[in-house]
């Protein structure tokens, strides 16, 4: 992974237009091909990225450029699409690189994991005519729990806890703002399901447009006893 902290400007063309004016800021270049560009805020979430697969090109700036003090330019070109981050360096405050290695992937507590587990096997659940694509499905950012279908074809992104909250609502957000930018997968749509869901969280999660599910974790393993409910 490549560390560069720079005074820069970054522009996204392509199916939509966005730009970040001149400010220092932190670009990581990883492995797999993803730039990501972060600011010393918002929490771990970029303020523009390009996903994998993708290539890097540094390029020295046009004369325009170079007057209005750009040193270096950065172009990432989408594999998969004309879309590019267009990142114009002025000044270039730090560079490392370092050698991470094979990463064994996030492990989950014994709950969410039998939970994740059981949806990808009861994926019906959800709606009737959902059928899995799957799971642990990796994106630049971090896995989605469960990638499946709806009965329409549609994509569907679950994010699984066993208590949720509003990070979790966030969370999601977060894939879904990635998967969409993705012409195979789009439009993707979002399921929050947890064993409890708290009031906020539904709040939140309703205001975006993410569906929230409640699921009875004995129902799911067999263990729930039905003759002996009250209701």
């Amino acid at each position: 992974m490549r560390l560069v902290i720079a005074r820069c400007s970054v522009d996204y063309v392509g199916r939509l237009k966005a730009h970040l004016p001149l400010a220092t800021r932190l670009l990581l270049v990883k492995a797999d091909g993803s730039v990501l560009v972060h600011s010393d805020g918002g929490s771990y979430k970029p303020l523009n990225w390009m996903s994998p697969p993708a290539s890097l090109r540094v390029s020295t700036p046009d004369e325009v450029d170079v007057e209005i003090g750009v040193v270096e330019q950065w172009t990432v070109q989408s594999a998969k699409t004309d879309d590019r981050l267009i990142i114009n360096i002025h000044e270039q405050i730090h560079d490392t690189s370092h050698e991470l290695g094979q990463d064994p992937g996030l492990i989950k507590d014994g709950v969410e994991a039998d939970l994740q587990r059981l949806l990808a096997d009861q994926i019906e659940l959800l709606g009737t005519g959902f059928s899995l694509i799957r799971r642990e499905y990796f994106t630049a950012i971090g896995p989605v729990d469960i990638l499946a279908r709806d009965a329409k074809g549609g994509t569907v992104a679950i994010e699984l806890k066993r208590r949720g909250d509003i990070d979790g609502v966030e969370q999601l957000t977060r894939y879904l703002e990635l998967l969409n930018r993705d012409p195979l997968l789009a439009p993707v749509r979002g399921i929050f399901a947890a064993q409890q869901i708290k009031p906020q969280a539904k709040v939140l999660a309703n205001d975006r447009g993410i569906d929230c599910v409640t699921l009875d974790y004995d129902a799911m393993r067999g263990v729930d006893d039905v003759e002996s409910r009250l209701f």
